[in-house]
């Protein structure tokens, strides 16, 4: 399993166009099949940054998960919806692994 991590940087000014876009993905991710674990909009400190979050089994079904949300009527709106509202200023994916609850063979 890894996780995805979506770093944005949001237009401050138009932060309810990030929340809707968030609640649409809330709906598209699960369905074109991955974990979401959330979308998260700026609330205090940064004004900029927004943080989307969820599990997949691999990079392998991340691709295969892309296709499906490209072709997804939700994510297509949702895709177009960005590109018009212009909220997005820039997004980078990160896909880590978790470290933390790995357990050893002794």
């Amino acid at each position: 399993m890894i996780t995805c991590f979506i770093r944005y940087h949001i237009d401050p000014t138009k932060k309810q166009q990030f929340e809707q876009y968030a609640r649409n993905w809330g709906e598209a991710i699960p369905r074109c099949g991955a974990d979401l674990i959330g979308y998260y909009a700026p609330h205090e400190g940064s004004s900029t940054l927004a943080y989307g979050v969820y599990n997949i089994e691999s990079l392998a079904a991340y691709e295969a998960y892309r296709t499906r949300l490209a072709n997804d009527p939700l994510g297509q709106e949702n895709y177009r919806f960005a590109q018009q509202e212009k909220f997005l200023i820039r997004e980078n994916r990160t896909f880590l692994k978790l470290a933390s609850n790995l357990t050893s063979d002794k």
